[in-house]
């Protein structure tokens, strides 16, 4: 193996944790006065809607603010809000940061996000290990998304790699998992309560520290 390739939201990115810092921030600040005593029924209510951040934020704010009453505030300053502001609330999955170095030493290192740019790009910044990868692909800038094959030969192509020679790991078991393989890559399923298993992925990942040793063995 020459290569791994990586999603972004909760692979390498802790979403669920970046995101409910980023709510409370926004509860107890901007939203503090409307909200009141209601930050958990908001905060329950904006992870239903966002439905692990496949609804993007302009229709969760406009039910937000019809059900919370937040007549003050337009869907376009809030959804500016958290497009600005997300990122400085992106924390990486436990144990990423030192397999991520640990991994570099010895294979190209890739991402591949479905998702809009810049706020992707962003997001994966603020991490702190975009400078350890060369190759950084967000779907909305290259007109396509997972799982469909070709944006996973386009990130192949960019680390000049063939797909049997790199690896991708996802946590989500048809866009990651099935995507990458029926373009040829060998795959690593991240483990979350969402998706606890996948298999047809060649091999499982419950935690990030685990992971350099699993790559290691895959063939």
């Amino acid at each position: 193996m020459e290569a791994v390739i990586f999603d972004l939201d909760q692979t390498l990115l802790d979403r669920d944790r970046s995101l409910r810092n980023f709510i409370r921030w926004q509860c107890q600040g901007m939203l503090g006065p409307y909200i009141d005593h209601h930050e958990a029924a908001f905060t329950s209510r904006f992870l239903e809607l966002d439905a692990n951040g496949s609804v993007w934020k302009d229709s969760v704010y406009a039910t937000l603010i019809d059900e919370f009453s937040l007549a003050d505030w337009s869907v376009q300053e809030l959804l500016a809000v958290y497009e600005a502001c997300f990122c400085a609330f992106s924390v990486p999955r436990e144990g990423t940061i030192a397999a991520i170095h640990l991994l570099s030493a010895q294979y190209k290192l890739g991402l591949i996000s479905n998702g809009r740019s810049p706020f992707q790009q962003r997001n994966f910044r603020a991490l702190g290990i975009h400078d350890l990868f060369a190759s950084i692909i967000v779907s909305q800038s290259v007109g396509l998304r997972k799982p469909d094959p070709r944006i996973f030969h386009l990130g192949c192509q960019e680390l000049d790699v063939l797909p049997e020679a790199a690896i991708y790991v996802g946590d989500h078991p048809i866009l990651d998992i099935k995507g990458a393989k029926s373009a040829g890559l060998k795959t690593i399923l991240m483990v979350t309560p969402s998706h606890p298993q996948c298999e047809v992925a060649d091999a499982i990942c419950s935690t990030m520290v685990e992971l350099p040793s699993i790559v290691e063995n895959i063939i």
